[in-house]
């Protein structure tokens, strides 16, 4: 059976280097890497009485793993901007944090080699723990400088409504 029911013929996954991030409906600029979705739930053992010598597993508490957000450093203030509403150092004593607006959700979209988007998921309720805005600065290094974000979430889910994209054809 084909892993691909719209492009039958196709037997490649798709690769890992064509994406997108999109926030407050705009896509993020400069994006190089996004860290894995990744989802554990944990493991709840427990015995019976009547039987000693066997443990039972149960499922417990399931969490979501922050998602690392890297990209060249730019003039670009998106990041910035989301970082402050979590802690914005000139905010009045009290209201450092803006409450109301600090969680997004944000929209990953992997694409297939024609750019096309072939899988989405939608990340909820996320808000930035960490900023990197600078990295170690190396006068003998010749690397970008890049900028990295990592972002809590409260789940995430993939958007049902992409489907496989009908793959052009030189025919």
């Amino acid at each position: 059976m084909s892993q691909f029911t719209v492009n039958a013929a196709r037997i490649d996954p798709y690769k890992n280097f064509k994406f997108r991030l999109k926030w407050d409906g705009r896509y993020v600029t400069g994006v190089s890497l996004v860290g894995p979705l990744r989802r554990t739930t944990e493991v709840v053992g427990h015995r019976e009485g009547g039987s000693p010598s066997l443990a039972r597993k149960l499922p417990g508490v399931t969490t979501f793993a922050p998602i690392v957000v890297e990209r060249g450093v730019s003039h670009d203030l998106e990041f910035e901007r989301w970082v402050n509403k979590v802690w914005n150092p000139d905010g009045a004593a009290g209201v450092e944090s803006s409450l109301k607006d600090f969680r997004k959700d944000v929209v990953l979209e992997l694409l297939n080699e024609a750019g096309q988007v072939a899988i989405a998921y939608v990340i909820r309720r996320c808000w930035p723990s960490c900023f990197e805005a600078l990295p170690t600065l190396d006068a003998n290094g010749a690397a970008v400088a890049i900028q990295r974000l990592v972002l809590e979430n409260e789940g995430w889910e993939r958007d049902l409504s992409v489907t496989e994209p009908a793959e052009p054809s030189d025919d």
